[in-house]
């Protein structure tokens, strides 16, 4: 009787031996991320829809938070892209600040702008959202899509959990978050998934200067460097 073999292993050890190459790639990617930005405190990570158009309000108004917090000596961190992304760093390189862009690789959508004065590029959404949360001393949150929100339940999870340190988490737009919001407080809290006291994460603020101003007001009475408890929680993201 003749003996057939299995080759059925191959193709499982083939894309094994794929998947374990790829921790170097995402090793790589970390690396970079931290030698790049472990200088740039304090920054602020802008974060809204690839999908706004140059001159709608706002476009302009995420251009304006970002020179503000520039000129405020705030690095500012946004995704690279275009939309808000591309606000953000127009408005972070007229300031004196670096303009960073965390740019991420996509079949459409994400083409890096040309505001950038530290660009870094990724192909994991992971790695990259670690970059995001560890050096940010605010979130400002534009309106955008799933990608936006992506980032705002990352972030309010990390600060509810305790795996970050609190730092401001400002929505800018009433209007546009309100709906969001009002579901948080009349489905969510009554259902008992989150705490009221979860909101207290949470400022909405409508124009530039009062986007600066709540950031300052958080750290009013503390330095924007973590202290060194929030250092090692930050090791932990």
């Amino acid at each position: 009787m003749s003996k057939h073999k299995d080759y059925s292993e191959r193709p499982r050890q083939s894309q094994l031996s794929r998947e374990s190459w790829k921790v170097f790639q995402i090793m790589a990617e970390f690396v970079e991320g931290f030698e790049q930005l472990s200088g740039i405190w304090p920054a602020v990570s802008i974060f809204g829809s690839a999908r706004e158009k140059a001159g709608t309000v706002d476009y302009i108004k995420a251009e304006q938070i970002a020179y503000l917090l520039s000129e405020s000596g705030f690095a500012v961190v946004s995704g690279g892209g275009p939309g808000i992304m591309e606000a953000a760093n127009k408005g972070g390189h007229r300031g004196r600040a670096p303009s960073i862009g965390l740019n991420i690789e996509l079949p459409r959508e994400q083409t890096p702008n040309s505001y950038q004065d530290i660009s870094l590029n990724f192909r994991h959404f992971f790695s990259r959202k670690v970059m995001f949360v560890k050096y940010a001393s605010a979130y400002v949150v534009m309106p955008g899509g799933f990608g936006t929100l992506d980032e705002l339940a990352e972030i309010l999870t990390l600060i509810q959990t305790g795996k970050t340190r609190r730092i401001p988490v400002i929505l800018v737009n009433g209007e546009f978050w309100g709906g969001l919001l009002g579901w948080m407080r009349e489905t969510m809290c009554k259902a008992g998934t989150i705490s009221a006291h979860d909101l207290d994460l949470i400022e909405v603020c409508e124009e530039p200067q009062e986007v600066v101003d709540a950031i300052f007001a958080h750290y009013e009475s503390r330095s924007f460097e973590p202290s060194l408890s929030e250092r090692e929680i930050l090791l932990e993201l």
